[in-house]
């Protein structure tokens, strides 16, 4: 293939556009909303959605999807592979993600943010006590990569670890993290939840209303997979009436927006969807798009495929 031209469906950073620019001609859908007429390449992440409707209008020398990132629900990837579109992800954000996950279950049950904003205010005996994290149980709802990643930094922690999901994972036994057949049990049993699955018609909402009643009082939610895994409007009543104690999240149901009523409540601890924002983290994720590119461009195929 000749110098292909790339279509960025997202805004990225200087260094990355520049990047790509030694591999081929790089044009924005934002500057140019023709410019998928002219594409051989789509680059995306999961804020540049790319619908069955987008890809049947790609021209026919489309034949690689680029997303930067692990997830793939921004894009229909059936549609992709039945227009012979190849579509790849960079899945090198499995350990910084888990550290954020710890972070914000320490931080969430701790209360780090409103002690110190108690602090802040010169409010020193005002601090609040907490709860601890050591020895309680931890659910897991989804145990890929990620999810057996967050079990191993639990496990230094002491927890008791569970988790559910389509199957049983070998993994699991090393990690002493034990199987439960359904979402509810898991619900019913846990200290903290913590959403590690994919996002899909199944699994979408499957923090309800229904499903945050059977949580314990005093239990936390912990997201740092996908927003619209939780129904935000069930969890704001949720965190309001005491139906569960708290929630630490670092993804919501319609980014970038977070809604006002969230905001206003102490009980949670609420990150900009910064689970792979780490500058190493970045500079791999960059690297394997561009790799992942460089390898299609040069054999037809790119490499991890999905």
């Amino acid at each position: 293939m000749s110098k292909p031209v790339l279509l960025l469906m997202s805004p990225f950073p200087a260094n990355f556009i520049a990047a790509l620019k030694q591999v081929g001609e790089v044009i924005s859908i934002a500057e140019h909303p023709s410019g998928y007429l002219d594409a051989d390449i789509v680059v995306t992440t999961p804020m540049g959605k790319i619908s069955a409707e987008f890809i049947a209008n790609l021209p026919d020398k489309v034949g690689l999807i680029a997303s930067v990132g692990v997830g793939l629900d921004h894009i229909d990837v059936e549609a992709a592979h039945t227009h012979n579109i190849q579509v790849s992800n960079t899945p090198v954000v499995t350990e910084d993600t888990a550290d954020l996950t710890m972070a914000l279950l320490l931080s969430t049950c701790r209360q780090l943010f409103v002690n110190q904003q108690l602090l802040l205010q010169d409010k020193w005996q005002s601090s609040t006590l907490s709860h601890r994290v050591h020895g309680k149980t931890l659910g897991i709802i989804g145990f890929g990569a990620i999810g057996q990643a967050v079990a191993k930094r639990a496990a230094g922690f002491g927890m008791d670890i569970f988790y559910t999901g389509p199957r049983q994972k070998p993994e699991a036994q090393a990690l002493n993290a034990r199987f439960v057949e359904s979402v509810d049990e898991l619900l019913q049993q846990a200290d903290i939840v913590s959403l590690h699955c994919a996002l899909s018609e199944q699994t979408k909402h499957i923090i309800n209303q229904h499903n945050l009643a059977k949580m314990k009082p005093s239990a936390v939610l912990i997201n740092t997979g996908r927003g619209e895994l939780v129904d935000e409007q069930a969890l704001i009543s949720a965190l309001e009436n005491g139906t569960i104690a708290a929630a630490g999240l670092d993804v919501y149901e319609h980014e970038p927006t977070v809604p006002e009523a969230l905001k206003a409540l102490s009980n949670v601890t609420l990150l900009p969807h910064i689970g792979s924002a780490t500058t190493e983290c970045r500079m791999e994720m960059a690297h394997c798009v561009i790799s992942n590119i460089v390898q299609y461009v040069k054999t037809g195929k790119a490499t991890n495929l999905c």
